[in-house]
């Protein structure tokens, strides 16, 4: 079993994949954050000594709050990005651990600032503080923005009256508390903002999807719709006039052998059009396929630089038609098997053969699973084998695919 590193990882994954992880990680550095801001307020020198007890529960609860809301943060984006999970379970552990690790450390801390500074705010104070971001931040991420602000406003009021009880300074107190709720606000913001963009990233990916489909759903519904436009109307005197050849015989009239000649030569009207439907369908014509292939590729973000020469134009009309049928393919192509920015196709003569270039950037360095089973490739190189032309991928720069189609004029 081949183990995958990170960087190998990484490049695997698709555009979606890699916004969503960065958003989610920025998630977990936030939470990640307020532990070592905890360790350096409670553990620094001129609290140590003198409030042993209090740093100690301060470190364990800022630990433990760290941990419990970093399994907040991954639930809570699940469940904004419409994932089956349980995220209501860890919210309320998150909040509960929150009010109770804040009054636990408010209590037993002091009532005033350090040794150093008597009158600057307790370490408890801002441990506290910090422990309320950890609990408010995945609530905005899973629960809607008024709830989150009134969830906010409860959890700073509800350790209000352990800074009371604790006897801390009315104005230091009052001043926690309205820094507490602006913090939070900015807090709240920052949290939504990286699960709403996380969001519309995977949006956009499947709306990128639904405009592949809906291009062969249309194409198929033209193809269905000429048919049976060709089809209806004659396959309807058929039955008509069979009915009435079958009447006739049954009387014994002459009129019947005529009336079936009539229908074979019907149904080999039908025969012939309908070859040429399907000969129009399977007939690409090169210039359109290269507009049409511009269009949908900058519709997806993708610059596309054609260049088809002076001489497309003299091309046999059978060069061209199996030229179309390779852009449209290597248009197809880059579509659901890359992640592109920009796209080449370049149309030159060597040799007394058309080439056609294609290259495209955004190829991951790990294919994904649908890549190796796919049978567009192996289409063309029949269309061309077809032509006496050959279609080759050779080697270029990574994170690159070329391909080169060969026809003779």
């Amino acid at each position: 079993m081949q183990v995958r590193g990170p960087i190998r990882r990484w490049k695997g994954y698709g555009k979606p994949q890699r916004a969503e992880l960065y958003f989610r990680w920025s998630l977990y550095l936030m939470a990640w954050m307020m532990l070592p801001i905890n360790l350096l307020v409670s553990a620094s020198p001129a609290n140590l000594p003198h409030y042993g007890t209090a740093v100690r529960v301060a470190l364990v609860v800022s630990l433990a709050s760290t941990l419990v809301t970093l399994r907040a943060y991954r639930t809570a984006l699940d469940h904004y990005l419409k994932r089956p999970v349980e995220y209501r379970r860890w919210l309320v552990v998150n909040a509960v651990l929150t009010v109770v690790g804040s009054w636990t450390v408010i209590l037993l801390g002091p009532s005033t600032g350090g040794p150093v500074s008597p009158h600057a705010p307790p370490f408890t104070a801002v441990v506290a503080t910090a422990l309320m971001g950890s609990a408010i931040g995945p609530t905005a991420v899973a629960v809607s923005l008024p709830r989150t602000f009134l969830i906010a406003i409860g959890q700073v009021l509800a350790i209000a009256p352990a800074m009371v009880l604790a006897g801390f300074d009315p104005g230091i107190t009052i001043g926690l508390l309205v820094g507490a709720v602006i913090g939070l606000s900015f807090l709240i913001g920052s949290c939504r903002s990286f699960a709403w963009v996380t969001a519309i990233v995977w949006e956009l990916d499947a709306a990128r999807e639904a405009q592949s489909r809906l291009a062969v759903a249309e194409e198929r519904l033209r193809f269905s719709r000429d048919l049976h436009d060709v089809m209806g109307r004659n396959l309807t005197t058929i039955a008509l006039k069979s009915e009435l050849a079958v009447q006739l015989a049954r009387r014994g009239r002459a009129e019947a052998a005529e009336q079936m000649a009539e229908v074979q030569r019907i149904a080999q009207d039908s025969q012939r059009e309908v070859r040429d439907v399907i000969r129009g369908y399977r007939t690409a014509d090169l210039h359109a396929e290269a507009i049409g292939a511009r269009a949908v590729l900058r519709s997806a973000d993708v610059a596309c630089e054609i260049d088809l020469g002076e001489d497309a134009d003299r091309l046999p009309a059978p060069v061209q038609s199996v030229l179309g049928w390779v852009i449209r393919e290597a248009t197809t192509n880059v579509l659901r098997h890359s992640e592109a920015a920009h796209c080449l196709i370049r149309l030159h003569r060597e040799d007394g053969r058309a080439v056609l270039e294609l290259e495209n950037d955004g190829v991951p360095e790990v294919p994904l699973p649908s890549q190796g089973g796919g049978t567009g490739l192996r289409g063309l190189r029949e269309r061309l084998a077809a032509h006496d032309g050959e279609l080759t991928v050779p080697t270029a720069a990574p994170g690159t695919f070329r391909m080169l189609a060969a026809v003779p004029i």
